[in-house]
């Protein structure tokens, strides 16, 4: 549901894309998310987002976030779309702009983009493609999965899915967008994955966005700019818009805390989201909409902290060399084991909680 804009008029000096000046304007959800101030706390420096999608046509605004990908499609990196829904993906997480201000900003704008692409348009989808791209970019060492799509089950995805997570990735994937989908789609019904849903411009649940118990969060997804190929931007509604957001939220998060394993960070993304609709967890919101501010800077207790010291983990995170890039994803990965000896199977209680009713402890504002 993405549409390209054509060029607007600009300067024929601008040293911009044509459209610069506006879509920065239009992009309403920065100033709805708090980006600005997210940004003093982190940019998403040292994470790769792993993009599963059309693949990603390099615009100006993206310059110098995208890394050499794969297309699967054919031959090549995945620095190509034809299409436009993976690059205004890219856009909504890793967009810098321009110098003077214009431009397309993302929510993570110093992340990197890993495009794997795995279909030339953005309908549709297959499932053994979607695993493949997910199988490839894990092995690239990438800290998140954005899936903005809903494919069809089958039983190698679920395999490569229960993969990505055991290798310490955040994946984030689309509830999907009815009419099509009324019940939350694959693989964002997959438990540990972080099903996200969509809101209108009043933070209210957005009539396209699907729903359903397995929804985490919410985020913006009706009228969302974003980069389009070409050069171009693109407005879009729907929940693959709302997932590439929170998408570039896990990536400041990842980015402010290199230590913390994918089910703290996903944990953090939950306790401190703003309530909405009836209290606690529901269907139309999950726990609520994202907070960035609140993501980053919260003191959000460590999962199982019920029974184990809350010293815990923080000795274990204290030990592993800060390094969010190189031998970053090992430096994590030895993080993460101790973490989850020292929380007493605290990931076990996180991928039970996804489906439970009760809330994860809230933050107080």
């Amino acid at each position: 549901m993405t549409q390209v804009l054509p060029p607007a008029a600009s300067s024929s000096t601008a040293p911009h894309p044509p459209g610069a000046e506006q879509v920065r304007t239009d992009e309403w959800h920065l100033s709805f998310l708090k980006v600005t101030n997210a940004h003093r706390i982190s940019r998403g420096v040292g994470v790769i987002v792993g993009l599963p999608d059309t693949g990603v046509d390099p615009h100006p605004d993206l310059a110098g976030n995208l890394l050499a990908g794969i297309d699967m499609t054919g031959s090549g990196d995945g620095l190509q779309d034809q299409d436009g829904h993976g690059t205004a993906m890219a856009g909504l997480i890793a967009a810098h702009g321009q110098r003077d201000g214009t431009g397309a900003l993302g929510i993570a704008p110093e992340a990197k983009i890993l495009p794997v692409r795995g279909k030339r348009i953005s309908d549709g989808g297959e499932a053994e493609k979607l695993a493949a791209s997910i199988e490839y970019a894990v092995r690239q060492g990438v800290d998140v999965i954005c899936i903005s799509a809903v494919t069809p089950r089958s039983a190698r995805l679920e395999r490569t899915v229960e993969m990505a997570l055991r290798a310490d990735v955040v994946v984030v994937a689309a509830a999907g967008n009815r009419p099509d989908d009324v019940n939350v789609g694959y693989p964002a019904s997959h438990a540990g994955v972080i099903a996200v849903a969509g809101t209108d411009r009043l933070g209210r649940h957005a009539p396209v966005s699907a729903s359903g118990p397995e929804i985490d969060v919410a985020a913006p997804a009706v009228d969302i700019y974003s980069t389009s190929y070409g050069g171009n931007y693109s407005k879009g509604t729907g929940t693959s818009a709302a997932t590439a957001i929170v998408a570039g939220a896990v990536a400041l998060i990842r980015s402010k805390y290199p230590n913390l394993p994918a089910q703290e960070v996903v944990h953090r993304l939950t306790a401190t989201a703003i309530d909405k609709g009836p209290p606690g967890r529901d269907d139309e919101y999950g726990y609520g909409v994202i907070d960035l501010v609140a993501a980053l800077t919260a003191d959000v207790p460590p999962l199982g902290f019920e029974s184990v010291a809350a010293t815990a983990p923080t000795s274990a995170q204290a030990t592993a060399p800060d390094d969010s890039t190189g031998d970053g994803a090992t430096a994590r990965g030895l993080a993460t084991l101790g973490v989850l000896v020292a929380a007493g199977g605290g990931y076990l209680v996180w991928r039970r909680r996804r489906r439970a009713d009760d809330p994860p402890p809230r933050i107080s504002r």
